[in-house]
């Protein structure tokens, strides 16, 4: 993953209205950048299908320029590696001034791209001048750390991805964590939803499991840890808690070869 996309959580904010926003316009050659960028990503899984379509609102409902539509194959986890991917896209997105919103309401013209379903979309409008980006990430309304992460390491890192973003602010995450690993769990509780159809929301939070997962692998590699990932599939989506992913970690000592599983700050 491109590690200068970590700078970037700071700076990014949802969009919910695309207002004040100036007068600048995306270019064809954005539009070919953002294109361009999408086929370079890591996913979360790789032998699932996925493929972005861009298209231009006439009709605004939030005052986008765009939308960058999601297509993906069904598979095991598909929902998961969209919002990786997807949240990796936003952040680049991001540093290019281009303002964002993961548009989970948004309905597409076409539900189908070359075989692939869609998935979900993301609302895009060029932003003027970076100081209409988020100034302090901290001030965002979020969940106590308390409520989310277990254990006492690794706080630093817990204390920036608990800012992933997630439909309706849910945050459907619970963290585990000893010295050599994180367990990630999908946490659903009954009525915690927003505005959001209540048979809507074990989709829109599979999305927001991988959106997390972004934020913390980027996390992990900006303080330089190594980590085997292991993925789960999730046996009952109706479960109250669901292990999405097990991170073991180690360092690589520099002044050997020797793997060693600790703790570096």
């Amino acid at each position: 993953m491109d590690k200068n996309l970590y700078e970037m959580i700071f700076k990014r904010k949802s969009f919910h209205l695309f207002r004040n926003i100036g007068n600048e316009h995306l270019t064809d050659e954005e539009i070919k950048g953002i294109e361009k960028e999408f086929s370079k990503l890591k996913p979360l899984i790789k032998d699932i299908k996925v493929n972005i379509k861009i298209v231009k609102k006439e009709s605004i409902l939030r005052g986008q320029e765009y939308c960058i539509l999601f297509y993906s194959e069904k598979k095991d986890n598909y929902l998961q590696n969209i919002g990786y991917l997807g949240e990796q896209l936003d952040l680049y997105l991001v540093s290019k001034n281009i303002g964002t919103l993961w548009f989970g309401i948004g309905k597409p013209d076409e539900k189908e791209l070359d075989g692939l379903d869609f998935v979900i979309m993301i609302a895009i409008a060029k932003v003027d001048s970076s100081d209409k980006f988020r100034k302090d990430m901290y001030k965002s309304k979020r969940k106590e750390l308390s409520e989310i992460w277990t254990g006492d390491n690794y706080l630093d890192i817990a204390n920036i991805v608990r800012f992933a973003p997630s439909a309706c602010n849910t945050q459907p995450w619970k963290v585990e964590t000893t010295d050599k690993e994180i367990k990630v769990y999908r946490y659903r509780k009954e009525g915690k939803r927003g505005i959001m159809p209540k048979d809507k929301v074990i989709y829109y939070n599979q999305i927001d499991i991988g959106i997390f997962l972004c934020f913390l692998e980027l996390c992990l590699e900006h303080n330089n840890i190594n980590y085997k990932k292991e993925l789960f599939i999730e046996k009952n989506h109706e479960s109250e808690y669901n292990l999405i992913a097990t991170y073991i970690l180690w360092y690589l000592s520099k002044k050997s070869s020797h793997i060693k599983n600790l703790l570096i700050f």
